[in-house]
């Protein structure tokens, strides 16, 4: 005989297992500094890649001028104001990825504890009809 509370459970589990589960589960199979990490060295490898697009865009853009004052600038100056702006960037890229990924996470744990809290719930129900 078929448990309403038993089907509506099952039916809330399956949907979630389509749905956020796939992607809650594949992260929570990571340490949790594991998850972060790698999410944190692709932002940094992203925002590395985008300054230097943007920076070509940028030279290209007004490549004439960059040429004309390449002799009357201080190299070493521009080349800090270049490196000191990299910097910048990755670090407040890798910040925002670093407390993101830290929120997606922890909320990715709890959600696939609620999971498996009905997985066991639901063990139980089977357990008492079977008994």
């Amino acid at each position: 005989m078929l448990n309403k509370d038993r089907v509506i459970l099952m039916t809330k589990m399956a949907s979630y297992e389509e749905n956020e589960g796939k992607k809650n589960i594949a992260i929570c199979k990571y340490f949790r500094g594991d998850y972060i990490g790698w999410q944190v060295i692709k932002s940094v490898i992203a925002s590395t890649v985008a300054f230097f697009v943007v920076l070509a865009a940028y030279v290209l853009y007004d490549f004439e001028n960059f040429l004309e004052e390449i002799y009357e600038i201080d190299l070493v100056v521009y080349a800090k104001k270049i490196v000191f702006a990299y910097v910048c960037v990755v670090v407040v890229y890798a910040l925002i990825a670093y407390i993101i990924h830290a929120i997606r996470y922890r909320k990715a744990k709890e959600s696939v504890k609620r999971y498996f809290g009905n997985l066991k719930r639901l063990n139980t129900m089977l357990n008492d009809e079977n008994q």
